[in-house]
């Protein structure tokens, strides 16, 4: 079951701190759609059922990576794309997104989706893993 539009945005905006809906939702859409396009098959689709449709097509029709990005360029990419970011504000933003997908995910399916990243992205998804 999906989690609901308004309630993944709560987390979002919550988690962020941020002052409306429309910037965190601006914020998850950026964030999502390079997450997207480092994703791949079954793990894809699965974290995509369980996130609100609006996001989920995002996370389905991502922009194409090149190759995998590091965490750092991850980063980098994300204040690239959010009008006024910084990396230190970027690093805020993807922890705000990660976090509640990693809520929506649970803890199996984000295994997988960390399985499918390079080393380090557990702690943008705010779970770091023990060595």
């Amino acid at each position: 079951m999906p989690m609901r539009h308004e309630a993944f945005l709560a987390q979002v905006r919550e988690q962020g701190q941020y002052a409306t809906a429309q910037e965190a939702d601006r914020v998850a859409r950026v964030v999502l759609a390079l997450l997207g396009a480092h994703l791949v098959g079954t793990v894809r689709a699965e974290l995509a059922a369980r996130l609100p449709e609006a996001y989920a097509l995002i996370l389905l029709n991502p922009l194409q990576a090149t190759e995998p990005l590091s965490p750092e360029r991850f980063v980098r990419a994300t204040a690239a794309w959010i009008e006024g970011a910084t990396e230190k504000t970027a690093l805020w933003d993807i922890n705000a997104v990660l976090s509640p997908v990693a809520t929506a995910a649970g803890d199996a399916l984000t295994h997988e989706v960390l399985l499918q990243l390079p080393p380090g992205y557990d702690l943008l998804f705010g779970r770091p893993q023990s060595p």
